[in-house]
């Protein structure tokens, strides 16, 4: 059983990028959304600014991974410490907490049935504006604050992590996938 691929040349040659909630998506990022519909690309750009408005002074971990675009959150730079990431799939962009099995949720909002994470599916403009999105960023943020020298993280940055060999992606125009 072979082990996990090297991305160490991978992560020498993407530069750091500073991010704010205003920021468009960095060129990396734009060019890992492109076979997806622009709904979609919309979807995740709509998402992150919330992120990066909730979560002012995180760092951005962006991995172009196997079967979906990823991006997490985390004060310290560490991505063990990431606290919440932004997953983008052909048909909708789900909002993760790593840790959202801890997180209040009293209405049952939260999906996952695993030990530690949660996610809310993101699927219209609409669902990004429901209070619970930000509701559940303030908790998980402020939660990870306390994970460790959250002074480590300086500028927020965005910073490219990994792109896998191998994709899945969207092959249509209108983000339907390959039969």
């Amino acid at each position: 059983m072979a082990g996990p691929p090297n991305y160490a040349a991978t992560m020498d040659t993407m530069d750091a990028r500073p991010v704010d909630s205003t920021s468009s998506l960095t060129p990396e990022i734009l060019a890992f959304l492109s076979p997806f519909s622009e709904e979609i690309r919309e979807l995740t750009r709509a998402l992150r600014a919330v992120v990066l408005v909730e979560a002012s002074g995180a760092l951005e971990l962006v991995y172009d991974a196997y079967n979906a675009v990823a991006m997490g959150y985390t004060f310290t730079g560490r991505p063990g410490d990431a606290f919440c990431h932004v997953a983008v799939y052909s048909r909708w962009v789900n909002l993760g907490f790593n840790y959202g099995a801890e997180l209040p949720d009293p209405d049952g909002l939260l999906q996952g049935t695993g030990r530690r994470v949660r996610h809310v599916r993101i699927t219209k403009a609409g669902d990004i504006d429901e209070p619970h999105i930000r509701g559940f960023l303030r908790e998980a943020a402020a939660r990870a604050r306390g994970f460790g020298d959250v002074s480590a993280a300086t500028e927020p940055q965005s910073i490219v992590r990994a792109v896998y060999p191998k994709r899945r992606r969207p092959s249509q125009p209108d983000g339907q996938e390959e039969p």
